[in-house]
Formats: structure tokens, sequence, C-alpha cells
């Protein structure tokens, strides 16, 4: 499916998108650095190269997203659902529990 908005490379630290619906959002190398995505639909998002260091990802569905290279340190992603997400090269400084789909 065709990525419909284009977040790229914008600082979005410390915002609020929980429950929102951001499938196919094009968020490549954005700072999402403590951002709060609790309960956010994520679905084939191309989380690319993202800084969420401090983020809140719990319950929200990563399913099928790119986060190649992604910077996952101090992260909340519990209850997270990463079915098929790829998760190459992620920098991840901190354990990581409850998680959905791998």
């Amino acid at each position: 499916m065709k990525t419909t908005i284009d977040l790229s490379g914008m600082d979005l630290s410390g915002k609020d998108f929980s429950f929102k619906n951001l499938s196919n959002v094009n968020l490549s190398g954005s700072n999402l650095s403590r951002a709060n995505l609790s309960n956010a639909i994520l679905s084939r998002a191309n989380m690319s190269n993202v800084n969420l260091t401090g983020a809140n990802l719990s319950g929200a569905n990563l399913s099928e997203v790119n986060l190649t290279g992604a910077i996952i340190i101090n992260t909340d992603l519990s209850n997270t659902n990463l079915t098929n997400a790829n998760l190459t090269n992620i920098n991840k400084g901190a354990s990581i529990i409850n998680i959905e789909g791998i």
C-alpha cells in the first residue's frame, strides 16, 4: 500500500500521537524522541532511521513497519504488535518486554 503522508525528517519530539491512525505514513529519519504513540496504529509505516528514544509505544500496532536503523533506547514497547516488522540494524539500548508478534 502506498504511503499517504510524508513526515520524513521532521522534529516530532514530545508530540502526542496516542490513539492516532498513522498507517502508511512516511516517518523516516524523523525525531520522535519522548513522543507518545501509545495505542497508535502505525501499520505499514516507514519508520526507518527514526529516533524513538524515550518514546511511549505501549499497545501500538507496528505490524509490517519498517524500523530499519531505528533508535529505540529507553522506549516503552510493552504490548506492542511488531508482526512482520523489519527490525534490521535497530539500536536498542534498553530491555524490551511484552512485545507481540516477533
